[in-house]
């Protein structure tokens, strides 16, 4: 069964929403680490939430959330693209004791100091122009409740998600409120009520029944007396966007004095992706080349210049 994103709207309600099954991408992201559970439970429903964020994008480019904070887990992290391709880690500290059935609280956020980032990366940027980054404070008891706080307080959208991960599928559902430009009084208490009425709808949704349940079966068992418009399903996937040549310009920003004096001391550079494990070496000669060809780049660039 191929991972799925479906999204609809209804007919009769200023609002939309979508479902998700991550199952083959998830197995492929765990085939890497071997997370605890209560980790791996929070990975996978932040895994399902990007996704479904990601699917409202309104250019090509990288949705990135992360959550990081002062527990056993210190970050959690998922890129996803504009074709919801995705990857996703998790770092724990060297001490870490992960509890059993330890929730979002006690692994990230234990003393209060846990930051929600969410980082909108465009592909096609305009000369000068940066990510859009949005830093909050990680506020909420679930990945879920910590997303919804974000979006009302950022983007003033009210949004609803239930997220279900365990080891072999991450489900989400997400409900939008649909802003409407001017309207009656009326026309806005309309608005409210059907908002009100689909969330309750989903709200009858429990996690174990978003673990064995498809979103097919999900969407119909929800909403069955309502009219929905459905359209063409996404796929997500699993990818990861490393290489040789970005943790080369990694070191290049580190620099010269510090590479040189890790290679003193090491001999070789060892570098594992922490998104896929891919194992990268660079040794005296590879690292005197990648500063050799910067040089030379950054020469060219100054002659360029000074012509003009």
């Amino acid at each position: 069964m191929m991972d799925t994103l479906q999204r609809f709207i209804f007919e009769n309600a200023a609002v939309r929403g979508e479902l998700v099954e991550i199952s083959e991408t998830w197995k492929q992201i765990q085939a890497r680490k071997d997370y605890p559970a209560p980790v791996r439970t929070l990975l996978g429903e932040l895994l399902a939430a990007a996704a479904l964020l990601t699917a409202n994008l309104k250019f090509k480019g990288m949705m990135i959330l992360q959550m990081h904070g002062d527990g056993p887990v210190k970050l959690l992290v998922i890129e996803c693209d504009s074709d919801l391709r995705l990857r996703a880690t998790a770092k724990l500290a060297a001490d870490a004791v992960i509890p059993e059935g330890a929730g979002l609280n006690q692994l990230v956020n234990a003393h209060g100091q846990g930051r929600f980032v969410i980082t909108l990366d465009p592909a096609d940027k305009l000369p000068g122009q940066q990510p859009y980054q949005g830093i909050v404070p990680l506020d909420g008891e679930s990945v879920a409740i910590a997303i919804e706080n974000y979006m009302l307080r950022s983007e003033q959208l009210d949004t609803k998600l239930w997220l279900a991960a365990d080891e072999n599928v991450a489900r989400g559902l997400l409900l939008q409120k649909l802003p409407r430009d001017g309207g009656t009084g009326t026309q806005v208490a309309d608005d409210l009520e059907a908002w009100n009425h689909t969330v309750v709808l989903a709200s009858t949704l429990r996690k174990e029944e978003m673990l064995s349940t498809d979103i097919n079966t999900l969407l119909r068992r929800l909403f069955w007396e309502e009219t929905i418009r459905v359209f063409e399903p996404a796929h997500p996937s699993f990818h990861c966007s490393c290489s040789r040549e970005k943790v080369g310009n990694m070191l290049i920003m580190l620099g010269k004095p510090e590479i040189d004096a890790a290679l003193d001391d090491l001999g070789k550079l060892s570098i594992n992706c922490d998104f896929c494990g891919q194992h990268y070496e660079f040794d005296k000669v590879d690292c005197a080349q990648l500063f050799a060809t910067d040089n030379a780049r950054d020469a060219l660039q100054q002659a360029g210049s000074s012509r003009h």
